[in-house]
């Protein structure tokens, strides 16, 4: 019999696997993240994204597909896909991160699509962004470049609640990192308010 470290450990694998598989699969649609509730009658499995239409695809074509590889290939037990839009886009740190990346593929400068995602991100009401990009940016040698406004905590409490996104993008060049870090339009305790003197 399995201990309960071991359950918990296969678990743990098991999503680590399903979520790198559905943000390969899922990354046109704006993927996000996965959760997995089991239940009785089956497994529930609730799907964040950009753009839940494509994820579910034309009379529910994609999600049936969906069903039949998470049950054939990561063993979860009688899926039941929920797929759920992201509220504002604009303050997840993940979907602004794939926007520059996609930006960079289509042949925009990196820093126009840094300065066009902080610009959108501090429209949305986000508190702070930071934006860094690296690699062969501008010369032979790799480097990086970091774009932020606002206010973003890097340590103690308050940091807890900054959103953090890293992908990868390749390019003719090379391999790009972009990173991407919001603070949320939320209130935080032990911080000192702002007021109108």
């Amino acid at each position: 019999m399995p201990t309960l470290a071991r359950v918990f450990l296969e678990r743990g694998m098991q999503y680590m696997e399903l979520n790198a598989f559905l943000a390969r699969r899922l990354a046109h649609a704006g993927y996000v993240d996965v959760q997995l509730f089991r239940t009785p009658i089956g497994t529930r499995v609730i799907v964040l994204a950009e753009r839940p239409a494509m994820v579910i695809g034309r009379k529910g074509a994609n999600i049936k597909e969906l069903q039949e590889l998470l049950e054939k290939k990561f063993g979860v037990e009688r899926p039941q896909i929920d797929v759920v839009e992201v509220v504002n886009p604009d303050l997840n740190a993940k979907i602004v991160a794939y926007g520059i990346a996609r930006a960079m593929v289509r042949g925009i400068k990196f820093r126009r699509a840094a300065y066009v995602a902080l610009r959108r991100v501090m429209e949305a009401g986000a508190r702070g962004v930071e934006v860094v990009i690296s690699g062969k940016l501008t010369s032979e040698r790799a480097r990086f470049e970091k774009y932020s406004a606002g206010v973003l905590y890097k340590s103690g409490k308050p940091s807890e609640y900054v959103d953090e996104a890293a992908i990868q993008v390749l390019l003719k060049p090379g391999v790009y990192g972009v990173k991407v870090r919001i603070l949320p339009p939320v209130e935080i305790p032990g911080t000192l308010k702002a007021t109108a003197g």
